[in-house]
């Protein structure tokens, strides 16, 4: 079953389109990944999907539901985990989690077992009466993720759900999220760490300039766009990039290295090292990380 359905999806702010004619879909008990640089419409994407934004054409079903006729069923169904820290710092950590299963219809001792119940499930509940100013950045975030599982949801919104943290810190939330998936969420994630995508995405979309410009499983895009290696030449020249030219090998030159991308990687390697030896050259396994780049360019984004 597909639990989110998208055709020539497009939002519009005055003359900026932020989504511009995008389709996916997002399968039940799946990790799908939105990925892109700053301003590629991911979180504009996601926020039509949890029906804050609403599109301005193309169609969005959400649960079978059209998002623009019943919005509120979806959101009954939906659990949102934004970018920004957006805890009650004047309530406890318990406190933060009643609150807001309130607006779920959820309280009294219901809502007391379930809180607990989250809080065991991230870790905090040694935690549970204390103030949100005295967790540290990872507590945080894995305390907002409880909140957005508070309403038990079918489809789990994660909107750069560990930016800043520790190594630590992140891979805690990655072991929750595996979990979640395995017992049956399916979950729609952000981010901006290619590591993260790979080790948690199923399936994942290349966003740029409002637009998906690939799509398919981690494994998938890394064979077809970067090959299986990567070679780096840091003292790259004119006769490194002739030869290469000469030799038909698919390459990316910036200012300061040039990147090789080959299926063949020991054998290009050799050939490369052989004539002009191996300084400042290296072979690497490709990643995910090279497809993004390739795709979307080096270049800082505002």
């Amino acid at each position: 079953m597909d639990i989110v359905i998208a055709n020539e999806l497009v939002k519009t702010f005055r003359q900026v389109t932020a989504v511009d004619h995008i389709s996916l879909r997002v399968s039940q008990q799946e990790c799908f990944g939105l990925l892109g640089p700053n301003g590629a419409g991911k979180t504009t994407t996601v926020k039509m999907i949890y029906c804050f934004l609403e599109p301005t054409s193309g169609e969005l079903i959400v649960f079978g539901e059209d998002a623009l006729k019943d919005p509120r069923r979806i959101k009954e169904g939906i659990g949102v985990c934004p970018q920004e820290n957006n805890l009650d710092p004047d309530l406890t950590v318990i406190d933060n989690l009643r609150v807001f299963a309130r607006y779920f219809d959820i309280t009294g001792s219901k809502a007391l077992a379930r809180c607990e119940e989250l809080l065991h499930f991230v870790g905090l509940y040694g935690k549970r009466k204390s103030a949100i100013d005295e967790l540290s950045g990872g507590m945080k975030r894995r305390l907002i993720i409880a909140r957005s599982l508070v309403n038990k949801p079918r489809l789990l919104i994660l909107d750069e759900p560990t930016t800043g943290l520790d190594p630590q810190a992140r891979h805690q939330i990655w072991e929750s999220i595996i979990s979640l998936k395995k017992s049956g969420t399916t979950v729609l994630l952000t981010t901006h760490y290619m590591d993260e995508a790979a080790h948690l995405c199923d399936r994942l979309v290349i966003m740029d300039k409002g637009k998906i410009m690939v799509s398919g499983s981690p494994k998938e895009l890394i064979r077809h766009h970067a090959g299986s290696h990567v070679i780096e030449i840091s003292l790259a020249g004119e006769v490194i990039e002739s030869y290469l030219k000469q030799k038909g090998f698919t390459f990316e030159k910036t200012a300061s290295h040039i990147f090789v991308y080959t299926q063949k990687g020991p054998e290009v390697f050799s050939d490369i090292t052989h004539k002009f030896g191996d300084g400042g050259c290296s072979l690497r396994m490709a990643n995910l990380e090279d497809v993004f780049l390739k795709l979307t360019g080096r270049e800082l984004r505002e």
